[in-house]
């Protein structure tokens, strides 16, 4: 049996080294706030037309979860926070767990995504600051 080329290179993915799989090569991440913005605005649209039909199950679940979980509740504070992690040069993995867990500090970034201990590990400050700029987006939104 012959194996194509593509079985044969496959990259093994490794989110500490930022290597996913070639299908997540051009996809861009969507921070849960922004999430929680297009399934609000969906819903809205939906509860608008008078449909008597209700919104997949799955749909709602997803509304909730993101609803519970954004850290960032309108559209200007998200848009400062996506724009100040990606002039900070962020892998996009990088810059949608930043902003989707918020860590308090340098020690739990590199905690929670592993791909940050390398990167800063001689500029932990540098990160802090980082992180600050982030928590400080948060507080006065």
């Amino acid at each position: 049996m012959a194996f194509s080329y593509s079985q044969t290179q496959q990259i093994e993915e490794n989110a500490a080294e930022l290597k996913f799989a070639k299908e997540f090569a051009n996809a861009e991440t969507l921070l849960t706030s922004e999430v929680y913005k297009l399934l609000d605005h969906r819903k809205t649209q939906h509860e608008t037309t008078n449909q008597d039909e209700e919104l997949p199950a799955v749909l709602m679940k997803t509304y909730n979860y993101t609803q519970r979980f954004r850290k960032f509740k309108n559209r200007e504070t998200i848009s400062s926070v996506r724009n100040l992690l990606t002039n900070k040069k962020f892998h996009k993995f990088e810059l949608a767990q930043i902003a989707n867990l918020c860590p308090q500090n340098a020690d739990e970034a590199k905690c929670l995504i592993s791909s940050l201990e390398r990167r800063f590990e001689d500029d932990e400050d540098h990160l802090s600051d980082i992180l600050d700029d982030v928590q400080t987006k948060r507080c006065y939104q």
